[in-house]
């Protein structure tokens, strides 16, 4: 359990509920961990900073400079997949063992060995179309010629998908805000809060008018 809470209330909660925790067991299903993704702007050589840049009226040069960085040999993420994708390979090639009559890892190093065959043939074909994006117009031609040919991309982009969300306050915040929330005069707005009593003097009692001195 957490060691620190912004409130005593809040502390006997989590206890609570820790309580009941144990005494049904485990959660079958436990709570989604939310990450948070910085939006694509935020790192433009990253694949969706680079999805975002990779517009449909982007410059011929400005798309093969996109294609390039995602297929450099040292930090693209192709070239990395591609390795990963090795490295997955050769861990499956290490259990390999045809004394037996069945051999499971044997097919899972095949299928990872075809995966690795079609990135490095990926890579290829990176390479021979960035030569042809160049030479590529930059306006794009009428919309009759686009329907002969169908659009490839099916995902959106998560940060296009969620919103950019909430940014979390940081720690001195919350704790001011939960101090605030426990403040009892926190919790009557102020246009409800009764006046405070004025205290200054009421005024002296005048003295009647003249002629009506009984």
């Amino acid at each position: 359990m957490p060691e620190h809470y912004s409130s005593i209330g809040e502390a006997i909660g989590a206890a609570m509920r820790h309580n009941i925790r144990l005494a049904h067991g485990p959660d079958p299903d436990p709570p989604l961990q939310v990450r948070y993704f910085p939006p694509p702007a935020a790192d433009p050589y990253s694949v969706p900073g680079m999805i975002s840049r990779l517009e449909v009226t982007a410059s011929p040069q400005d798309v093969a400079g996109i294609v390039e960085e995602a297929n450099d040999t040292l930090v693209g993420p192709l070239p990395e997949l591609t390795e990963l994708v090795a490295a997955s390979a050769d861990w499956a090639r290490a259990r390999l063992d045809f004394d037996t009559p069945h051999n499971p890892a044997f097919e899972v190093w095949t299928r990872l060995a075809s995966a690795h065959k079609m990135l490095a043939q990926a890579q290829e074909d990176l390479e021979a179309a960035t030569d042809g994006i160049a030479s590529l117009p930059a306006g794009l031609s009428a919309s009759r010629n686009h329907d002969f040919v169908q659009v490839l991309r099916t995902r959106e982009l998560l940060h296009d998908v969620m919103g950019p969300g909430r940014p979390e306050p940081d720690p001195e915040t919350k704790r001011r805000q939960a101090a605030t929330a426990g403040s009892p005069n926190a919790r009557t707005p102020s246009h409800a809060r009764p006046a405070a009593p004025s205290t200054a003097p009421s005024p002296a009692p005048t003295s009647p008018p003249p002629g009506r001195t009984r």
